[in-house]
């Protein structure tokens, strides 16, 4: 794909049939497997993740981008092993990640494109995470979090998480480039879940670069739109760009001290999910406070399905637990619960064809 933003985003409901279908296919091969055969894949997924973490590091995909390479030429390049490069090509191309040909000769395969570091839906960024020791080493600490209720990143570092990476820059970049990239994969899809042009001025608190607010407004050219979040955050603000910069004020402040007035649609992505339910309503009451009668809020985030059913959500969810102190995904029921306490009706949810949905409400 040469334009991700181009691409036309299919309808939610098409996606939740697939996803329902995939479902029923997996418990279906998944009666037909031993058990033990079960535990056996699931515990054994840290070995994937860590192959797929060494070619991310070494850049295979990108040395491959012009065609096939000899393990040779790809550990001289990479100053590598050549015996231990080939281990390791040829398990990930048993896992369709590669495709080895003739004379230990590895190519690109259609998955493994996406851990270029210029492809539209790259992943890499994120693979990186997952294999750095930031990420992993909580996770060989789960026992401190599931015993105690605190987060084990700050066992293991000795600090949370956001001040080890402002003491890291380079895993700081690598966080903010997959932020980055997350947003921009998931806002086509938010952007036509709602009818934002019903609204005259969009307030996106805690917005980031302002991807979400680019991709509305782009998209409804009657909106205008506030971006807000810390200074130092929008001072480069590197999403609103000269087609959209007039209909778009950027503000910096707290959102736990206040945000802008005069909104008629306050909208918040993965903000509400990093805090505990005190200083997420602290924030839902901010906006509230400023909020006409007739103003709607949204809180774009995961909600949590209900039941046994598979949902990446509940572990996303263990992940804000191990990492983040207080970050947490919720149900629907949850989301409920923080509205009421800030003053705000939960309307409705709206799922999108990406892996969040829309949280709607207004004034109580």
């Amino acid at each position: 794909m040469k334009n991700e933003k181009s691409r036309s985003v299919p309808p939610a409901f098409i996606v939740k049939t697939v996803q329902s279908v995939q479902a029923g296919i997996l418990d279906f091969a998944n009666r037909l497997t031993p058990p033990f055969v079960q535990i056996l894949s699931l515990a054994g997924g840290t070995m994937g993740s860590q192959a797929l973490y060494a070619a991310a590091r070494l850049g295979i995909a990108d040395l491959l981008k012009d065609g096939p390479k000899s393990v040779d030429d790809l550990a001289k390049k990479t100053k590598t092993n050549a015996d231990a490069l080939h281990r390791l090509l040829r398990a990930l191309a048993s896992i369709g990640v590669f495709k080895e040909t003739s004379g230990k000769v590895f190519e690109l395969t259609t998955a493994a494109e996406a851990l270029q570091n210029d492809h539209p839906q790259s992943v890499r960024p994120f693979v990186l995470l997952m294999g750095d020791p930031i990420w992993r080493n909580p996770w060989g600490d789960i026992m401190y979090s599931i015993k105690t209720g605190e987060n084990a990143f700050n066992h293991v570092f000795g600090k949370n998480f956001f001040d080890y990476l402002g003491e890291h820059e380079e895993l700081s970049e690598l966080f903010s480039n997959w932020m980055t990239k997350a947003s921009n994969m998931n806002c086509p899809a938010i952007a036509a879940a709602y009818p934002f042009n019903r609204f005259g001025k969009v307030v996106d608190i805690g917005g980031g670069q302002g991807a979400l607010l680019a991709h509305i407004l782009k998209k409804y050219p009657t909106v205008n739109g506030v971006l807000f979040d810390l200074p130092k955050v929008v001072e480069d603000a590197s999403e609103i760009d000269d087609n959209i910069a007039s209909r778009c004020e950027i503000v910096g402040g707290s959102f736990f001290d206040s945000v802008p007035a005069g909104g008629d649609l306050y909208i918040m992505q993965q903000i509400i999910h990093d805090w505990e339910d005190e200083l997420a309503v602290q924030i839902l009451s901010n906006c509230r406070d400023v909020m006409t009668d007739d103003a709607r809020i949204l809180v774009i985030d995961a909600v949590i399905k209900p039941g046994n059913g598979r949902d990446v959500n509940k572990f996303i969810d263990l992940q804000m637990l191990l990492i983040n102190k207080g970050g947490r995904e919720r149900t629907e029921q949850e989301f409920r619960q923080l509205f009421e306490k800030a003053g705000l009706k939960l309307l409705k949810i709206i799922p999108t064809a990406s892996m969040f949905s829309i949280v709607e409400g207004r004034k109580n």
